[in-house]
């Protein structure tokens, strides 16, 4: 069973940073796309940023191109997510996902994904 813990949310001030993780227990993230996904209050969930399973390609939404960068290290099971130069509208619950073994499903797409985590809170205040 694997189980996916993010962390890294909390409240930051408008221009500021942050670097969430995802740690994946029972398997490592190697060979499999992993992407990010958020949910503000009253609003739909939407992709973020995804990382395919070979790792050689990144996909972003064009709301946080430029500003996020997806990363994995497969070694120690985690991935990342940095995002700078946040914005109020960023503010939301972000949740990792894993795809699975070497999918080639589209990363921006939650149905492609098979385990997610519980998410983090990233508040970003004006």
């Amino acid at each position: 069973q694997v189980q996916l813990v993010e962390s890294g949310g909390g409240l930051v001030q408008a221009g500021g940073s942050l670097r969430l993780s995802c740690v994946a227990s029972g398997r490592t993230f190697s060979g499999y796309a992993m992407g990010w996904f958020r949910q503000a209050p009253g609003k739909e969930r939407e992709f973020v940023a995804g990382i395919s399973w070979s790792g050689s390609s990144t996909l972003y939404a064009d709301s946080v191109k430029g500003r996020f960068t997806i990363s994995r290290d497969s070694a120690k099971n985690t991935g990342n997510l940095q995002m700078n130069s946040l914005k109020p509208e960023d503010t939301a619950v972000y949740c990792c996902a894993r795809g699975p073994y070497g999918s080639s499903n589209s990363l921006s797409k939650a149905v492609g994904y098979n385990y997610w985590g519980q998410g983090t809170q990233v508040t970003v205040s004006s």
